[in-house]
């Protein structure tokens, strides 16, 4: 994509009334205006709400918003020349539940009130097998989500890498999270049902390279959580085989 393309995705982005681009200083060390009050304010209604993590082109959030239309949903991601996807579709389609936010997830916590979110889906995050701090399924991240998730609230995790999916699944183990369900290989198993064959674009790409799509689904009911103890070595070294690893968020 070129620098002039990018500009005027840029450009057009800030006429999409469901795109919210919070500046640094809306969300550093302080509540962004719509915390709390993306139902009425935003949606104009007390449906569920549901996140989707690192959303890229809004694939996720898009099929789910037409599946579900008595529910809420907001695509959150930093790469604005992805989100144009998304959100010109909603707003050309005049979709009236899908709402997308460009800011980093570190600023989550800033952006949703304690028990505002229904449940959070993360698709296709980059696994970030060198920093632990920075997985989305990591105990940082988790212990965030802990804060504005409902209590019957559901993480939804689903991606090509058995790297993250095996940590996440030590790290909810060892932290006798609620397990809902865990799934090495979605489609070869035939798990994969409406909601769960959604694809985003790179999805696509790895199913046609032959890789296995991991689902796992599971509860946060507390917020002290340890670091799980495992084999990180081997699970780095079971991903890498016969694949070129790509270290961008693939969502």
């Amino acid at each position: 994509m070129s620098a002039k393309d990018k500009l005027r995705k840029f450009r057009e982005n800030e006429t999409f009334g469901c795109l919210y681009q919070p500046t640094t200083e809306e969300v550093l060390w302080k509540d962004y205006r719509l915390k709390g009050h993306w139902g009425g304010q935003v949606f104009g209604n007390d449906n569920p709400i549901v996140v989707e993590l690192g959303c890229g082109k809004g694939e996720y959030t898009i099929a789910l918003s037409k599946m579900f239309e008595n529910v809420n949903f907001i695509g959150v991601d930093i790469k604005g020349a992805r989100l144009w996807k998304g959100a010109k579709y909603a707003h050309a389609e005049k979709l009236s539940n899908v709402a997308f936010i460009r800011t980093r997830i570190e600023f989550i916590e800033s952006l949703f009130a304690e028990n505002e979110i229904s449940q959070i889906w993360i698709t296709f995050p980059d696994p970030q097998i060198k920093r632990a701090k920075k997985r989305l399924t990591g105990t940082l991240f988790l212990k965030r989500y802990f804060n504005f998730l409902k209590s019957d609230g559901i993480v939804n995790l689903k991606t090509d890498s058995r790297f993250l999916h095996e940590y996440t699944l030590a790290l909810v183990k060892q932290n006798n999270l609620p397990l809902i369900e865990a799934n090495t290989d979605i489609y070869g198993s035939g798990r994969a049902d409406e909601i769960l064959s959604i694809k985003t674009f790179y999805e696509a790409h790895y199913l046609k390279r032959g890789f296995p799509i991991t689902y796992m689904a599971f509860r946060i009911d507390k917020n002290e959580l340890a670091e799980p103890q495992w084999d990180s070595e081997y699970w780095e070294k079971e991903e890498m085989k016969g694949r070129e690893f790509t270290p961008a968020n693939k969502g």
